[in-house]
Formats: C-alpha cells, sequence, structure tokens
C-alpha cells in the first residue's frame, strides 16, 4: 500500500508539471514567445526604456560636439544632396521626417539608416500650433507619424520627436517619450528655411555653436539648394575646428 500511495504521489507531480509547462507554452504564444513567424505581436521596435520627456539639446558625446538635425523630409531632390555631404566628410545626423513623406519615399528613409544617422518624427501635417490643439490631436499627429517613419524604414527604432516650430506641450513630450521618443530641441537656428543665403546662413551656425551643439536645418519644405551649398562650406569648417559629429542625447 505505501508503494502504491509513492507511486501516485509521482504521478500526481508529473502532471502538475505538465500542466505548468503547457500553461506556459500558451501565455507564450499567446504574447508571441518563441520567435515563430506565427507570432501576432508587431515586429516594430518596442518603445525605449525610461526615456526622458524633458527636450534635449546637448550631445550624448563629451567634448567639443556638434549635432546636426535636419527637418521636413525626406525629399527626393535635397536629402540626397544632404546624405552626399554628409558621407564626404564622415559627419552623422539626425533626420526629422514628416511622416507621409517618409511614407512617400521609403528608399530615402532606408538610406538615411543605412548611412548609420538616426530617425526624428516631426509630425503628420507639421502643424506649427500643436500646442493649442487638443492632446488627442497632439497624440494622433506624433504617433501616426512614428508608425508611418518606422513602417518606411523596416522597423528602424524613431528615437526622437521634435515639435513643429517648436510647439511642445507637456502632453505631447509625455506621448513622445511613453513611446520611446526622446523630445529634440536645438540650439541653433540657421533660419535657412527663410532663404536668407548662404553667407548669413553658414555666419549664424557658426556664430551661435557657442549656445549648444544641436543645429537646426532643413532637408525638405521648399528649396534646399542655400541649405545644400551653405553644409558644403560648414562641413569642412566644423571638422578644422575640432568639432566631433554626435547625436542628441537620448
Amino acid at each position: 500500500m505505501a508503494l502504491q500511495k509513492k507511486h501516485t504521489i509521482r504521478i500526481a507531480a508529473a502532471a502538475a508539471v505538465l500542466s505548468v509547462a503547457a500553461g506556459t507554452i500558451a501565455v507564450a504564444a499567446e504574447h508571441g514567445g518563441g520567435g515563430g513567424n506565427s507570432a501576432k505581436v508587431s515586429d516594430r521596435p518596442a518603445p525605449a526604456k525610461g526615456v526622458s520627456d524633458e527636450i534635449v539639446r546637448i550631445s550624448e558625446d563629451p567634448g567639443k560636439t556638434v549635432n546636426l538635425t535636419f527637418d521636413d523630409g525626406p525629399d527626393p531632390t535635397w536629402t540626397p544632396k544632404v546624405l552626399a555631404l554628409l558621407e564626404q566628410y564622415g559627419a552623422k545626423a539626425t533626420f526629422c521626417m514628416i511622416g507621409p513623406n517618409a511614407q512617400k519615399h521609403p528608399d530615402l528613409v532606408k538610406k538615411v539608416v543605412a548611412a548609420g544617422h538616426r530617425l526624428c518624427d516631426h509630425s503628420i501635417s507639421h502643424d506649427t500650433t500643436m500646442d493649442k490643439k487638443p492632446v488627442a490631436y497632439q497624440e494622433k499627429e506624433i504617433l501616426d507619424a512614428k508608425k508611418l517613419i518606422e513602417d518606411a524604414s523596416g522597423g528602424e527604432p524613431v528615437r526622437y520627436y521634435r515639435a513643429p516650430g517648436g510647439a511642445f506641450t507637456p502632453d505631447s513630450r509625455r506621448i513622445a517619450a511613453e513611446n520611446g521618443m526622446r523630445p529634440l530641441g536645438w540650439n541653433v537656428d540657421t533660419k535657412d528655411f527663410e532663404h536668407p543665403g548662404v553667407d548669413k546662413i553658414l555666419a549664424t551656425a557658426e556664430r551661435e555653436l557657442a549656445k549648444g551643439p544641436t543645429v537646426l536645418m532643413h532637408d525638405g519644405g521648399g528649396s534646399r539648394a542655400q541649405t545644400v551649398e551653405a553644409l558644403a562650406r560648414l562641413l569642412p569648417w566644423l571638422k578644422q575646428e575640432g568639432y566631433t559629429f554626435s547625436f542628441p542625447k537620448i
């Protein structure tokens, strides 16, 4: 009788183990575990953990650095020219993209990523009055653009969010951070979108770098001929002055 009782206990224990294992497999399958192709969860990158909602303007690297940023692209005329100059001088940059532009030109988004640059969400419609709009509107502008940029890139993380015209709100910063994007500001506004002339763009960049490392320029939103010419002169000047190229801190 004692032997039979021990045998019964062993069977019950084995059954319990199998039950737990089955439950674990079921949970893993439900949440896309196991790495199989049948997983239903999105294969887009998970939001980064611990992203601050404070607007960043500093570099992630110490020393004499510059963070080049380009807004309003990608554009089939100007983005390739900017990319070519960056490659020529071994420079890295952050591209703040409009969602529909990224959707329309996924080849350019992929070229940006392949060259080692970073992606930034610059909203769906570039509404510079977003700070006066409802939270639900802000959220849709930010998250819809993020998805379009990610999809166009083939799944590359979108690491930053820059509000159009700098129209951040506490809510838009929170939404960005909760979705893995650091709010991105700038120190140097070259005003290149106003077409002030190449010399003035260059002078502004050179003069205002003393304020901080993050430089705002544009590769979309109209003719960027002056920007490209100014960049062709700015990049060698930066190297001559001992600057290294970095990214904004995440």
